[in-house]
């Protein structure tokens, strides 16, 4: 009787252990949902804060593209353009639409969106601006532009900016300066196109000002253009309440924010260049 009653309580040591372990494991999987909830938009987290996103002023039904009027005679009409970013080119505070959907509403282009938000410039992965270049778009697709965005997350990320190298191989890509040099190299490589950087508006940050400014030496370098919404004062001085109908927060633009706001000076400089060249 008393073996019997040892071998109870051992079995039901066992039994608890167990329960405890598989808890945990379902704590952790029910964690790990949600964080795919807030970070790709599915799952309850990700439903609430879409939600939250549609309920924004400047994401109102009234500032949907497809009320951009489109061009006439646009200079960019039949080309292919390649985005390649991160969540601002996503449109991440708009409801997944910004400079793509625009820019083929507007010119009556052809758009290759890769954006995936919170990747870095910086090579630390397959989500990596410079391995997604690689294996997500095929390299004999048709590519008129690449258009890349000057992330955000690389500053965030304290990722380090580097130097930029003597020769046009042989890249640091674990560098933001590396990582720019390496996108740069192998557009041109692959489909001998332009190829355009763009920076985000003004925002109170010393680290993205010195990406901003490295970008403009990498650029004379390689002989591209830059699209630049961070130096002009005149662009970035908007009213309180514009700020609010045009920014979720100093990074990401609404619908109204990249309609009436960013995509229209994009346009115009981009143009510009294309009329130079």
């Amino acid at each position: 009787t008393m073996q019997n009653g040892k071998t109870t309580k051992k079995r039901g040591k066992v039994k608890k252990v167990i329960l405890v372990v598989c808890a945990v494991l379902i704590a952790l999987s029910i964690a790990q949902l949600l964080i795919l909830g807030i970070r790709g938009g599915i799952g309850p987290l990700g439903f609430i804060y879409e939600n939250k996103i549609a309920k924004l002023p400047g994401n109102a039904q009234e500032y949907d593209f497809s009320s951009v009027e489109p061009l006439e005679d646009s200079p960019l009409k039949g080309k292919t353009i390649l985005f390649l970013g991160s969540s601002v080119t996503d449109g991440t505070g708009s409801l997944h639409t910004a400079m793509p959907e625009y820019f083929a509403q507007r010119t009556g282009c052809t758009v290759i969106k890769e954006a995936v938000k919170g990747t870095t410039l910086v090579d630390n992965g397959r989500l990596s601006y410079v391995q997604r270049l690689k294996e997500n778009v095929d390299p004999a697709a048709k590519v008129d532009l690449v258009i890349c965005q000057l992330s955000t997350n690389d500053v965030s990320t304290n990722k380090p900016l580097g130097e930029i190298a003597e020769g046009t191989s042989g890249f640091d890509t674990k560098t933001i300066t590396g990582a720019m040099e390496e996108i740069i190299a192998y557009s041109k490589a692959t489909w001998d196109c332009p190829v355009f950087f763009y920076t985000g508006s003004y925002y109170d940050s010393e680290n993205y000002a010195a990406m901003v400014e490295r970008l403009f030496e990498v650029a004379d370098k390689w002989g591209i253009s830059v699209l630049d919404l961070w130096h002009d004062e005149e662009f970035n001085s908007i009213s309180e309440e514009q700020s609010a109908l045009y920014m979720k927060d100093d990074i990401h633009p609404t619908k109204a924010g990249y309609r009436d706001w960013w995509c229209p000076e994009l346009e115009k400089q981009l143009f510009e260049f294309l009329q130079e060249n």
